[in-house]
């Protein structure tokens, strides 16, 4: 049965979780030191590792040999807790179990001893879909915990918790994953599946992650399929929907540059193609504030292909940061207004209309 990259290279021990240093260093000292809290927050954007570390930790607490802090997979408890029925990690999903008669039912349930391990684990997954009297309900349980049972609470939304919550977990906050890591780690993924790819198609796919490895190993799955394991940069454009950086370089030099005969020529043309226009306009706002990064502070915090970032260097020099500002700010206000409009395509058009100087409309 096939299996998707994500799930097929979810980390089985805390040196596999990429970018979250800060948390699986504390969490396995406190498993060498055998000092195991009752009661945990993994907050943070989706696809970082809190479920995956909840998991991780789940197993590594009941482990009999643990190894550096993580479990062995292969002492009996760990071959027991690997099984899919396991019963003594228990999940649950708060999205669709967020009333007070399940978190009633898991008090009830909570006072029996795990079977074969030392702890019985509790993963609530998106805690933050409770309800205020599920929240109540689980505030008693997280009060006088048995010895045995430990609580993981995971959410993306962490100021939707009440404050009594907060104050009986130790919070751990997952970032962002650098786009760097997640590119190296989808290059050792394709290495070792066999996939073939340009390191210019898998830092496309690391980027379009925007942080979440989930997300961008779901992208490099559908890479793999649409490109039959043979990955060109051009292939990820198509998958994506995007624009390549040459074409963006060209329809945001056009707008700063007051040429908006060659904009409208280039903009109808993607827009006649069936590109997706929400993903240019944010590809111009982005473009728009790096050109903005490479006036005022410097091309170590862009990240472009030489080529193009020369380009942009020396547009940069040419703009005065009023304009640049102005085309920044134009964008990134209709972001948000893409989802809603009826006609994206004219909306950005009056955007650009719109950053016309009053000389050149006179013209």
């Amino acid at each position: 049965m096939y299996l998707a990259l994500y799930r097929k290279y979810r980390p089985h021990t805390f040196d596999k979780i990429v970018g979250q240093e800060h948390v699986t260093k504390t969490l396995e000292n406190q498993i060498k030191n055998d000092q195991i809290g009752h009661a945990y927050l993994f907050c943070g954007s989706r696809g970082t590792g809190k479920t995956s570390a909840a998991k991780v930790f789940a197993r590594a607490i009941n482990c009999l040999t643990p190894v550096n802090g993580s479990p062995c997979g292969k002492c009996e408890v760990c071959r027991a807790l690997a099984e899919n029925n396991a019963i003594d990690i228990i999940e649950i999903d708060a999205a669709s179990n967020n009333g007070v008669e399940e978190i009633r039912d898991l008090r009830d349930k909570v006072k029996y001893p795990p079977t074969v391990g030392k702890y019985k684990v509790y993963i609530i997954d998106e805690v933050h879909m409770l309800t205020t009297s599920a929240f109540n309900a689980l505030l008693k349980t997280l009060e006088e915990p048995p010895a045995h049972a430990v609580f993981i609470l995971a959410t993306t939304e962490v100021h939707k918790l009440p404050a009594t919550i907060l104050s009986r977990v130790l919070r751990f906050d997952f970032k962002l994953i650098p786009t760097e890591t997640i590119a190296k780690l989808i290059t050792e993924i394709f290495e070792e599946s066999g996939i073939k790819a340009e390191s210019q198609a898998v830092d496309l796919i690391a980027s379009a992650g925007q942080g979440s490895v989930r997300d961008a190993l779901s992208i490099a799955d559908m890479c793999a399929s649409f490109a039959n394991n043979d990955i060109k940069y051009a292939d990820v454009v198509e998958v994506l929907g995007v624009s390549d950086s040459e074409t963006i370089f060209a329809l945001g030099s056009a707008i700063l540059t007051q040429n908006i005969r060659d904009f409208f020529t280039r903009f109808t043309s993607l827009a006649d193609s069936g590109k997706n226009l929400s993903v240019i306009a944010n590809d111009l706002t982005k473009f728009f504030r790096d050109v903005l990064v490479l006036k005022t502070c410097g091309a170590e915090f862009v990240e472009y292909e030489l080529q193009i970032k020369d380009k942009m260097t020396a547009l940069a020099k040419e703009m005065t940061e009023e304009r640049i500002n102005r085309a920044l700010q134009a964008f990134s206000h209709i972001e948000s207004e893409m989802k809603y409009s009826l006609n994206p395509q004219l909306l950005i058009e009056t955007t650009a209309l719109g950053l016309l100087d009053a000389d050149v409309k006179k013209n």
